[in-house]
């Protein structure tokens, strides 16, 4: 896999780099004053953030100062509820080891599955899958990245079903911040997981990734290069977090605008490598040699959709994390709550369709 800056290199031979220097500014277009320990332009990793935090949460939480020991027992209501957040911690991190593990079994299930299938078309009776291939390379084979993508996606699917239906609990029963908080940054976690499955696959068929087969129907009706608009996304949150105060407002109007121009710019990017392509494909092909060179370089073309799609995700990765810093616990959660049934909603318009249309068939 080519280097970042030799990625850069070959987007400005195809005269497709220019939209990217204004996304460099995402950094000081999303940095504001949502928060004042909010860096500049970084992304603050949820995946070590969890762990620190949530040790961080139960050590002190647990262990006052030695003053305070002296001067003033706990009470029992006290001891109780310490109690109760130690075990919330633990099991957050029992779900966190289950879930790796879920993962792992997964890649064996895979290895069986790939197995079964060589042997199925060594016998003649495999015939694929999809009408265009896309799974598919000149020999025929599966693109183990993409298999195992889509395995994993839909155990991610199902994880956040579960984590759905616990935050719904949760914000019901008015547990306690700390134990919110740990459901909350579970929850980002588990987007960032996506992201990063996202990232291993686009390096392995980078097409078949964002032509979206592995999203339903109506999903792939709505996705923008990989996944969903960070301003869409911003659009269907607002009304499940009011009221919000006047700096919120302030703070969420200017992430949306920021969203807003990122989008902009790698929309302008993509739009210059189609030109490019139709240009390439439509090229003078008098000879075999001709038509076989101008694929080859049409191909070298295509391999700029990682970046694009590695910076969408990027993006959408961004929102999410200025999001968090802007609300407080509980709106983060409704925030969560409501994303996570948007996405389960659009999976079960698809449902609905395919039954209708099978049922008139």
């Amino acid at each position: 896999m080519s280097s970042p800056s030799s990625q850069l290199a070959t987007l400005r031979r195809m005269s497709i780099y220019e939209p990217f220097h204004q996304i460099s500014m995402w950094g000081d277009t999303f940095h504001g004053d949502a928060s004042p320990n909010t860096g500049s332009s970084t992304i603050v990793q949820v995946d070590t953030r969890l762990d620190n935090q949530t040790e961080y949460l139960s050590h002190n939480s647990v262990e006052p100062s030695r003053s305070d020991q002296e001067a003033n027992k706990p009470s029992e209501k006290t001891q109780r509820r310490l109690a109760q957040n130690r075990e919330a911690a633990r099991k957050s991190r029992l779900r966190k080891k289950a879930y790796v593990q879920q993962l792992e079994s997964s890649r064996l299930k895979l290895a069986q599955l790939e197995q079964e299938l060589d042997r199925a078309r060594r016998q003649g009776i495999y015939t694929g899958s999809t009408s265009d291939g896309s799974h598919f390379g000149l020999s025929g084979n599966i693109n183990p990245g993409i298999t195992a993508f889509e395995m994993e996606y839909s155990h991610w699917v199902e994880e956040q079903n579960r984590q759905i239906y616990e935050l719904r609990n949760a914000l019901q029963k008015h547990i306690t911040d700390i134990e919110l908080r740990i459901l909350v940054e579970n929850g980002l976690n588990h987007y960032n997981n996506l992201f990063r499955m996202k990232a291993d696959a686009a390096k392995a068929d980078v097409l078949s990734l964002i032509s979206g087969m592995w999203r339903t129907s109506t999903e792939r009706f709505f996705q923008w290069i990989g996944g969903f608009r960070p301003s869409e996304l911003l659009n269907i949150l607002m009304p499940q977090l009011e009221p919000l105060t006047e700096q919120q407002l302030i703070d969420v109007c200017n992430l949306r605008q920021s969203s807003q121009q990122a989008e902009d710019a790698l929309q302008q990017g993509i739009d210059k490598l189609q030109q490019s392509l139709v240009q390439i494909i439509t090229e003078d092909q008098s000879s075999s040699e001709i038509y076989q060179s101008q694929m080859v370089a049409a191909a070298e073309k295509l391999e700029a959709l990682e970046s694009f799609v590695n910076q969408a995700d990027h993006l959408r990765q961004q929102t999410m994390q200025q999001m968090y810093r802007v609300l407080t616990t509980r709106q983060a959660a409704r925030a969560l709550l409501a994303l996570g049934e948007y996405f389960h909603r659009l999976r079960a318009l698809s449902s609905l369709w395919a039954a209708q249309h099978l049922e008139s068939a």
